[in-house]
């Protein structure tokens, strides 16, 4: 399930240019506690725990004010929330007019809410990134220190760690294990995001990605996200046609 949320900014919204923290903590509060306690210290799954939910970027008209590490919104600001559990996305529907929406100080309203089940269709899928999505490996050099590995889609190894991630979220989403295959190729050129997240530096990619092979496998992507770090604002992905017949905001990437 997605949900589309558009908040009115009367005046100018400012959020510091690395802000997934901040919009993190904004759905843990909106939330309810016994659910936001269960994600926090337990997660889905039996082996692999996962949150299960994802979201965009923030999105309206801004401006980057990279000197002052601000960005500044003018007029109303968008973003979008979408996870398999219905429970969750009720909580946060229903918190969200149960509570005032402050988001870095700022008091916002809310305009409006659309729900929406973006339902894939057949064995292929061309998917919009709302936010960067993020592929990893933790590897050791030869000193035995760690160090991590990110890599762009259109590579090898970022198609085999999505997959196999997919494949686990699946699991704990249905209790089935899977082995199903997937494909994933780029359909435009990636550019890579640098985030800064609690003083640790990630680095994601957003592009449109055309999926091909498993069915349900593309449909963990839609509603769960793609890739890694999901919970902390990567990954969002929807239906690139959705966002056409929608109307969904253009991005304008920062």
């Amino acid at each position: 399930m997605h949900l589309r949320i558009e908040l009115v900014n009367s005046d100018t919204f400012e959020v510091p240019l690395h802000y997934n923290h901040m919009l993190q903590g904004f759905i843990y509060r909106t939330i309810d506690e016994k659910m936001a306690v269960f994600l926090h210290n337990l997660g889905y799954g039996n082996t692999r725990k996962f949150k299960l939910f994802t979201f965009s970027r923030l999105m309206g008209t801004f401006d980057n004010e990279s000197k002052r590490g601000r960005i500044v919104f003018k007029g109303n600001v968008f973003f979008e929330l979408a996870s398999p559990i219905d429970d969750f996305c009720e909580s946060f529907a229903n918190g969200l007019f149960k509570r005032n929406v402050n988001i870095g100080g700022y008091e916002l309203d809310i305009a409006g809410i659309t729900i929406e089940r973006q339902r894939v269709i057949g064995s292929e899928a061309i998917l919009e990134t709302l936010s960067p999505v993020v592929a990893y490996s933790t590897l050791a050099k030869g000193d035995g220190s760690k160090y991590t590995c990110y890599f762009q889609p259109g590579e090898r190894d970022f198609e085999r760690i999505v997959v196999e991630n997919l494949r686990k979220k699946y699991e704990a989403i249905s209790g089935d294990r899977t082995e199903d295959e997937l494909r994933i190729r780029c359909v435009t050129n990636p550019r890579m995001c640098v985030v800064e997240y609690k003083n640790i530096i990630i680095k994601g990619y957003m592009c449109k990605l055309k999926l091909s092979g498993s069915q349900r496998l593309i449909q963990v992507a839609v509603d769960a996200g793609l890739g890694s770090k999901n919970s902390m604002g990567f990954g969002c992905v929807r239906l690139a046609h959705k966002s056409r017949l929608h109307g969904f905001p253009a991005y304008r990437s920062l």
